[in-house]
């Protein structure tokens, strides 16, 4: 009977049921890890998402470049009859002139200068415009760019700015005077000022690391196509105030039709510990691409260690626990970028290469409206032309890798550049000192285009858009003295131009390569890394 309740008492403190094995533990992978073998790095889903996504940098292109034609100075004639009171056709400003002699061809409503006057002494009014659009795109970068890091996130942030863009753009068209059209000119740069940056890095994330570069690349096409659309706009909308709302009507259709059928970023899902949100659109992504995303597999960050296994809690509990016990290191600010030493060098650097490229870029531009042809084909053309800079670089940036390639169209243009500053622009000397400046903006278009995957590949995911904000508020700055540096003379605008690209170039010197390198999470990723 002892024996019995012995027996019975053993059997009372065995498992009812008893493991056969060990449970497997699960295998923790990474973002880019898992892309590349299991969902697939650019395939159906990313090429969807990444044109949809895209398109918000047509719009961009319609809020930033429309001032070329809604600021433009229309051509005038005399008035019949005007004949003996010194109004002369061949004058070539109408400063001159006695009032009540001649009319602008068009009427007032062609364009800002010719409703409000903003000739002559007010001239300044137009560039004045211009600086304080680029000056409001400079502050909305750097608050999107942090916005789209923290809590609102990439899809976020995107959506916030085309609706702000949306509505300012429309605003601008019922401006009754000056100082209101200065106003929602600002608030429209800084609602643009996060749209390019919001994009590419939503577009670009969920990108595989072999794909990455040249699908970044890529993204600059989506802005000359919207350059080149524009031009078309404004040749059907001949007047500025039918042009602001031609022009920010599509970025309302964006938000209607295009926003709800993009995803968020998973990179941006995982560092803020929504690791269940991250790994469903993962598996989206592999199933949608023709693949399968294994059950046994735990997405984490590229700090955590790949040999710590599944606790029992599961496998999102887990990883929100790091996720919490890290708080500080996932919530990322330029403020943790500057703490970094690799980071803050890096931030340096790639602030002054995006101020000298845009001081270029923007100088070498703002020529078209003093050329002697028609505005419109003039503006398409030059779109059109940046596009083969953006093709070779895209067919170079994964052969010759991304400093290489940097320091390269830099200097390209910067020689073209110091070629010109020599030339007289006189009889055919004119005509080598424009194709000087097409070289230029050829290779600087080109380092435009290749600074926006390099940055984004140069800071982890916590901070990534805030040091992209930093680099486009950078940029920013470049464009509003670009103006400036145009008008102060014949050839020290080129000689200026030429230092700042060749000056940009030196100092990529001093950033890493990143062509092949895993697009990192965190601070400590970043750093295990590089050891």
């Amino acid at each position: 009977m002892s024996a019995t309740m012995s027996f019975d008492s053993d059997n009372l403190r065995s498992p009812l049921m008893p493991a056969e094995k060990e449970e497997e533990q699960s295998k923790k992978m990474c973002i880019d890890e898992m892309l590349q073998k299991h969902c697939g790095e650019f395939g159906r889903w990313q090429l969807k998402h990444f044109v949809l996504t895209n398109l918000a940098w047509s719009l961009e292109a319609f809020h930033s470049m429309v001032m070329i034609f809604a600021d433009r100075e229309p051509k005038w004639k005399c008035l019949p009859g005007a004949a003996g009171t010194g109004c002369d056709a061949a004058a070539s400003s109408v400063c001159s002139l006695p009032s009540g002699t001649w009319e602008w061809v068009g009427g007032p409503a062609a364009s800002t200068v010719s409703e409000w006057g903003l000739i002559c002494g007010d001239r300044f009014k137009v560039g004045l415009v211009q600086a304080l659009f680029f000056a409001g795109s400079m502050i909305g970068a750097g608050i999107f760019g942090h916005l789209s890091d923290s809590s609102v996130g990439r899809k976020g942030s995107l959506t916030i700015v085309c609706i702000l863009n949306a509505i300012f753009g429309c605003l601008t068209a019922f401006s009754p005077n000056y100082w209101t059209y200065v106003l929602l000119r600002i608030l429209t740069g800084f609602s643009s000022g996060g749209v390019g940056l919001c994009a590419f890095v939503l577009a670009s994330e969920p990108v595989g690391p072999t794909k990455r570069g040249i699908a970044g690349m890529s993204t600059f096409y989506f802005f000359s196509s919207g350059i080149a659309l524009l031009s078309s706009i404004a040749y059907i909308f001949q007047t500025w105030r039918e042009l602001y709302i031609a022009s920010s009507i599509p970025s309302i259709f964006f938000v209607v039709l295009v926003l709800p059928f993009l995803s968020e970023s998973p990179r941006w899902y995982l560092v803020r510990g929504r690791v269940r949100d991250a790994t469903k659109i993962m598996s989206t992504i592999a199933s949608t691409n023709g693949n399968h995303l294994p059950s046994d597999i735990i997405l984490a960050l590229d700090d955590e260690d790949s040999s710590t296994p599944n606790d029992g809690l599961g496998y999102e509990q887990t990883c929100n626990n790091e996720h919490l016990e890290n708080k500080e290191a996932l919530v990322g600010s330029i403020v943790d970028v500057l703490r970094s030493p690799i980071t803050r060098i890096r931030l340096f650097i790639a602030l002054a290469i995006n101020f000298c490229t845009s001081v270029v870029y923007y100088g070498l531009s703002l020529n078209v409206v003093n050329l002697e042809t028609n505005l419109y084909m003039n503006v398409a053309l030059n779109a059109v032309a940046e596009m083969p800079a953006f093709g070779l670089t895209a067919f170079l940036l994964d052969r010759l890798g991304r400093k290489p390639l940097t320091i390269g169209t830099m200097w390209f243009s910067g020689f073209f550049c110091l070629i010109a500053s020599f030339i007289s622009n006189v009889g055919m000397w004119k005509v080598v000192r424009m194709v000087c400046g097409i070289l230029g903006i050829f290779g600087m278009a080109g380092t435009y285009n290749l600074l926006y995957i390099y940055t984004a590949e140069l800071f982890p995911t916590v901070v990534r858009n805030a040091a992209l904000g930093c680099g486009s508020q950078a940029a920013q700055i470049g464009a509003v003295l670009a103006p400036i540096v145009v008008v102060l003379g014949n050839w020290l605008p080129f000689a200026l131009f030429a230092a700042c690209g060749i000056g940009g170039g030196i100092f990529a010197f001093y950033l890493p390569e990143t062509l092949n390198q895993p697009l990192y999470d965190t601070f400590k990723g970043l750093e295990a890394g590089i050891a």
